[in-house]
């Protein structure tokens, strides 16, 4: 059975360290990576993808329980010695928001927390069940709904594309180094057929973010940023939207009621990306 040092071990072995740059924390604990593995579903015979295996400890846990593993790792230090760890994984050396993402049937990755965002949601399009750890921070607002003060544009993008539940959470000391936050590792079911209103799924997310860029004001200034006021006005009146409504208090489907108007009144082609406000 494939079982891993300690990181802080591993480390000195390797003679190198964790590097701030790519956002590493190491699991410190087989036995926690094999409750992660447990928690996400994985079954023998799964080809699962693991974004920034690292040391090579939740790598291992999903040899352990059979599945084939696709790795993509930016370390170059790192993924040379991966293989001494589980010498079966096929490894990609390079950034997981850039290289082609391989086909697989299953997600299971300790996510760099300072890319965690952007590669969940590149990862959504692979449209497989995934378990993802993040910040807890980034998990309660992945999970939160319409009304909470931390629900925003990135809720609604994913739960526009996936079921979430709360798999596991882990403190601190399960890293190293120890993080200053505690993590949760978050369940996704893709859903099946989308439902963007009608619209794309990049002119949607366009809409949302929009919305929250400026999430103290209503959606008439948000949305009258782009589109004029007037035409803000028109456009959530026809959604059914309160145009006077913040963007924390439309639910996912006032979202796709909100897209469906825009598409209709072919305003979302005037619509440019934003920063997310929340």
């Amino acid at each position: 059975m494939i079982t891993t040092l300690h990181p802080a071990m591993r480390l000195r072995e390797l003679e190198t360290r964790a590097r701030r740059r790519f956002g590493q924390n190491f699991l410190v604990s087989d036995d926690l990576a094999d409750t992660i593995v447990l928690r996400a579903g994985v079954r023998p015979g799964d080809r699962v993808l693991e974004i920034g295996p690292g040391l090579g400890v939740l790598t291992a846990a999903l040899s352990r329980a059979g599945a084939t593993i696709v790795a993509i790792e930016l370390d170059r230090d790192l993924a040379a010695a991966l293989p001494e760890i589980v010498p079966t994984v096929e490894l990609i050396q390079g950034d997981a928001l850039r290289v082609p993402l391989p086909a697989v049937n299953r997600v299971v990755a300790n996510l760099p927390y300072n890319v965690a965002t952007p590669l969940c949601l590149r990862l959504l399009g692979l449209r497989v069940p995934m378990a993802l750890m993040f910040q807890r921070e980034v998990a309660d607002r992945i999970e939160a709904d319409s009304g909470s003060r931390i629900y925003g544009s990135l809720s609604v993008q994913i739960q526009a594309r996936a079921r979430v539940e709360r798999l596991v959470s882990l403190p601190p000391g399960a890293f190293h180094p120890a993080p200053k936050v505690h993590s949760a590792v978050v369940g996704f079911r893709p859903i099946e057929a989308p439902d963007f209103g009608g619209a794309t799924p990049e002119a949607f997310d366009r809409l949302v973010r929009l919305g929250f860029s400026a999430r103290r004001k209503t959606l008439t200034n948000a949305f009258g940023s782009q589109l004029g006021r007037e035409a803000a006005i028109s456009l959530c009146s026809a959604a059914g939207v309160d145009p006077g409504a913040r963007a924390e208090q439309v639910n996912l489907a006032g979202w796709r009621r909100l897209a469906a108007a825009a598409e209709e009144a072919a305003a979302l082609a005037a619509i440019v990306d934003t920063v997310e406000g929340d």
